[in-house]
Order: C-alpha cells, then structure tokens, then sequence
C-alpha cells in the first residue's frame, strides 16, 4: 500500500506512551485492512526499540484475526461445511501466511494411496484396516493424547510436517480421507475421547429414528487407528460411571468439530501473555454456534 501523509503521521505515533492514545491510532490502522501489512513489516524492520516491534506485530495480528474472522463466517454460511478447509482455517490462526495448496496435496496423495488398495468387495472393517495401514503404518503418522502444551498438534499442516498429532487431529485427518473416500464413518461425542463409528451405509442421522449405535458396525481410535467393539466401547461407559445415550453416538457435524478445535486449541494459551489468544479463539469458536 502506498504510503500516504495520514499513515506516515500513524505510524510515527505508534510508540505513544499514552495508552489511549496508541488504542485509537491502532484502530486506524487496522481499518486500513491486511493491504497494510507489508508497511508495518518495513516499519517493523526499520525499528530499533523492541516494544514499539511489540506493539507493530500486535497491529498486524489483529488485522490477520480480522481477515480471518471473516474466513470463518463465510465458512460458517457456506452451503457445504468443508473439514479440511476448516481445520486449515484453525492453522491459519498461528500461521496467517500458511500455504494450503502443499497440505491439501499432501492429504490427496494418502488419499490415493488408500484408493488404490480399496474395491468395492471389502467389508467396512477390511476398509478400516487399509486406511489405518496406510495412514499409521506406511505413511507413520503417530499420535498421542491431547498436550495443551503442545499447540503445534492442533494444527494439521503441522501434524503432516511432523506426522505426529494428538487424538483430535490424527482423528480429523481420518474423518477427512474417510469423506474424501465416501466412507460411512464420521467422529462421535464419547466423553474424553476422540473416536470414529463406522456406520451402516444405510444410516442417516437426520431420518434414523432408533438409537444410532444400532447403526454402527465398530468403532476405531483416532490416535492410532486401532479398532474397537461395541462390547470396548460399553466397558469404557461402565468404567467412567456415565450411560451411554444415544447422543454420544451421533455423528458430530463438520461445523461442530471445527468449533471443538478452536475450543480446544484456545486451552493452550491461557497464559497472560497469551491471554488474548485464548479470548480470539473462543470468539471464532462462537461463531459457529448453532
């Protein structure tokens, strides 16, 4: 953006001492939109003291938080709810410069490699054991429980980068290849967990009127692709003292499982000095309420 006598005199009152003051210079400058982005990278450059850099990287946060936040609403409205371009919209929150084109050819390239391997003459669970093969056994990824600490495994670029994630993204890499494949097999609310039902090809969740996990053929753990039993699954509601009613076996929609990331995804900056993070998050999370 060419830089004008108003945004010369904005910036040479970025570092104002007066907090008001520098609030309302912000504003202005965020009104500009992310066209503003590379002057404030110059300035930045250009910029000796570290908190007046503080302060520019913060103007530039806030108008990436911006850009995205209409991102997600035009997701959010969009007729079709796209899981992998959600989940890459989360990724975009830390890394605003993230290049999708790599990452969604990365997926295509599993993808293919589980097409291959499939016909139409497997069962379910002989499909699940190509896509677990191929996904946690030739291509490596590993996963682990949820670390809060760990923010980089909430996010799928970097999950692919590393091929290790947690149980929320390995689990979200399954459901997308699973779509991607018209596998009837999508993640379900069970408590503390992030696990995928295999369901009839015949269930609808909107027009089934009986409970759903009469529906399901087994269940297979997000984390590492391992396959479990109604019988596994009925232990497990035994040991946590909770009943198993029929809504932690629906599956959760594509707008709910982005919303559940960004939930999650904001536990890791509860620090002070992340603070804002967290509130950013939980705003984009809330945009997706029903």
């Amino acid at each position: 953006m060419q830089e004008t006598k108003e945004i010369h005199a904005l910036f040479t009152l970025i570092d104002d001492p007066d907090e008001e003051v520098y609030s309302t210079i912000s504003e202005r400058i965020v009104g500009y939109g992310k066209g503003i982005i590379p002057n404030l990278e110059h300035l930045w450059e250009n910029t000796p003291s570290e908190d007046i850099q503080g302060r520019i990287e913060m103007i530039i946060h806030r108008l990436h938080f911006c850009d995205l936040n209409n991102d997600f609403t035009e997701w959010r409205d969009s007729a079709y709810h796209d899981l992998l371009f959600g989940a890459l919209l989360v990724s975009k929150f830390q890394y605003p410069d993230l290049q999708t084109t790599p990452v969604i050819q990365e997926i295509e390239k599993i993808r293919r490699n589980v097409w291959l391997e499939l016909n139409s003459f497997l069962t379910p669970l002989e499909q699940a054991n190509v896509l677990s093969s191929i996904l946690y056994n030739y291509y490596n990824l590993k996963g682990s429980e949820v670390n809060y600490e760990k923010p980089d495994e909430f996010f799928l670029h970097k999950v692919l980068e590393s091929k290790k994630g947690n149980a929320i993204s390995n689990a979200l890499i399954y459901q997308v290849l699973c779509d991607q494949l018209e596998i009837n097999a999508r993640i379900i609310n069970i408590p503390k967990q992030c696990i995928l039902a295999f369901y009839h090809s015949d269930y609808d969740a909107a027009l089934y009127p009986g409970h759903p996990q009469d529906k399901i053929h087994f269940f297979v753990d997000g984390t590492s692709g391992q396959a479990f039993s109604h019988a596994d699954i009925e232990n497990y509601f035994k040991r946590i003292s909770v009943p198993p009613v029929a809504s932690y076996f629906k599956p959760l929609s594509h707008k709910r499982l982005i919303q559940l990331l960004l939930e999650e995804l904001a536990k890791c900056f509860d620090s002070p000095t992340n603070a804002y993070k967290h509130t950013e998050l939980i705003q984009l999370a809330g945009l997706l309420d029903d």
